[in-house]
């Protein structure tokens, strides 16, 4: 008679009294086998002997690396977590993302991405559509228009503009930003400030002071807008010999310039006056 055969004449409740008997060795020894698996991976020998840094790093030294993110890292080469100790360097000011490896014996290679500061950030309250009124604290926006934290005394670029906005808006107000600039650079200025009213209105602010009401609309309608501006508006300027104050382009036909000293208005009814 073979095993199978024997088992088949067994009783039912011999037969389940073996199977629940098997399970339960089974189980011992995969519960033995996790332990030790466990006990093996925490062995001094697998400690990390060294963790090698690439990528960018001219925002943060060995020694802020060390503060910020190490007593984060835990467990062993085998153990460690990756994606906690990724998120561990994404934690440490300026850094954007994080790449961990492990590389045999026993060492970690992280490799870093850094923000590249675009601008300064400012999200407005809700309601809030005024530049003077009540804004967050101001932030940064790196070049994928991405808003993120960070000492602003540590940005070396005195020239990064502020966009005040909606939340959220970080990334349009950059597009938009760098859509109007090559137009203001051919008045000889820069868009020093670019703020969006709650209900979609666009205002730039020059360097010189100068005050530009772009009105509502997407970015190709506001940058070919702005284009007509800053095309013809060079002639006002000349014929009055005299610098721009604010001009407001939210006409059909034309747009109303401010200088100083003179105020005068191109033709065309205007919209877009809601702000």
């Amino acid at each position: 008679m073979n095993s199978a055969a024997a088992t088949a004449a067994l009783p039912p409740d011999i037969r389940l009294m073996n199977a629940v008997s098997a399970l339960l060795v089974a189980a011992l020894l995969v519960t033995a086998a996790w332990g030790l698996m466990r006990w093996v991976v925490r062995l001094p020998v697998f400690n990390l002997r060294a963790i090698q840094v690439e990528g960018d790093v001219s925002r943060n030294s060995v020694a802020s690396l060390r503060a910020n993110a190490l007593p984060h890292l835990h467990g062993s080469f085998l153990s460690m977590n990756l994606q906690q100790g990724r998120a561990a360097f994404e934690a440490v000011p300026w850094v954007r993302h994080a790449q961990l490896q492990r590389v045999w014996p026993m060492r970690l290679r992280v490799r870093l991405e850094e923000h590249r500061a675009a601008a300064y950030w400012e999200a407005r309250t809700d309601g809030a559509d005024s530049a003077t009124e009540a804004t967050a604290e101001r932030a940064l926006v790196n070049s994928f228009g991405e808003v993120f934290q960070a000492n602003l005394g540590d940005v070396e670029d005195e020239t990064l503009p502020v966009l005040a906005g909606p939340p959220q808006a970080a990334g349009t107000m950059l597009q938009m930003w760098r859509a109007l600039s090559p137009d203001a650079e051919r008045l000889s200025e820069s868009i020093e400030r670019l703020d969006l009213s709650g209900r979609g209105s666009w205002r730039a602010t020059f360097a010189s002071g100068a005050v530009i009401e772009l009105g509502r609309g997407g970015e190709q309608e506001v940058v070919e807008r702005f284009g007509r501006f800053a095309h013809s508006v060079t002639q006002v300027t000349g014929n009055y010999r005299s610098p721009l104050l604010s001009a407001d382009l939210r006409h059909a036909d034309g747009y109303a310039v401010r200088l100083r000293g003179v105020t005068t208005e191109m033709p065309g009814k205007p919209v877009n006056r809601k702000r």
